[in-house]
């Protein structure tokens, strides 16, 4: 049935059940976007199926030629270490490349608007607030330049302001960069996770929004979220295809 390469979105895991049942959510979208491809979820740690186990069920399969994407948002320290590692321990037989991570990305931009106007703001709010963009945060310089450049972007489409803010191992923290945005003059502020399923830091950055009048949902299973995730499969799909003579 399926011809194309298997899509192996690989996730990070959680003790909360919650990011396993978003993470599902959205695998689950993916499919229905596409039905002509195979979609399969594994998880680095905390979860079952672990990633390194479907690809020894792929491989059992007879299964040859696998896209594996990285359920992220920056190329951090998962992107650049783990999931390489694992890909390396993966049976002989498969034919694997990595995707990129899913960030940045405009559709992701969408997304976090899509979630502050299901939060309660309109169009009509935009120039008179201010928005933090919050993350879970890295250890990793260029996963840190990136939010930032996100953020420098998205004020330019019309926001009062834009402040990034970290959940962990970076600063600002959220409620630090709420109360920049207040001391900007800014009406109203709201805080945007730019987090892909709730959990432990999800929760810190919904504490750190408690003096917003705004805090948006994760991005979650968001349509844009899942386009995102097939255009990430479709180009590294390309390359695979041209080396097998696809």
């Amino acid at each position: 049935m399926f011809r194309k390469p298997v899509l192996l979105v690989i996730a990070h895991g959680s003790r909360d059940p919650r990011h396993a049942a978003t993470v599902h959510a959205l695998v689950r979208r993916v499919r229905a976007l596409r039905p002509d491809v195979r979609v399969e979820t594994g998880f680095l740690d905390f979860n079952v199926p672990s990633a390194q186990g479907v690809l020894e069920s792929l491989a059992a399969e007879g299964v040859r030629d696998v896209v594996a994407l990285p359920l992220l948002l920056t190329r951090a320290f998962h992107a650049k270490a783990d999931i390489p590692a694992v890909l390396r321990d993966a049976p002989p037989q498969l034919r694997i490349r990595q995707a990129d991570v899913l960030g940045p990305s405009p559709l992701l931009l969408s997304a976090l608007e899509r979630r502050l106007y299901e939060a309660g703001l309109t169009p009509a709010d935009k120039s008179s607030t201010g928005v933090v963009l919050a993350s879970a945060g890295s250890t990793d310089p260029e996963a840190i330049a990136v939010i930032a450049a996100i953020a420098r972007e998205w004020r330019h489409t019309g926001w009062c302001a834009v402040r990034p803010a970290f959940a962990s191992a970076a600063l600002p923290r959220t409620e630090d960069a709420v109360r920049e945005l207040r001391a900007l003059g800014c009406a109203k502020v709201a805080v945007a996770p730019y987090v892909l399923a709730p959990g432990f830091l999800p929760d810190r950055i919904a504490r750190g929004a408690a003096e917003a009048d705004v805090l948006a949902d994760v991005l979650g299973p968001a349509p844009e979220v899942a386009r995102v995730l097939l255009a990430r499969y479709e180009g590294a799909r390309v390359p695979l295809r041209a080396a097998i003579g696809a």
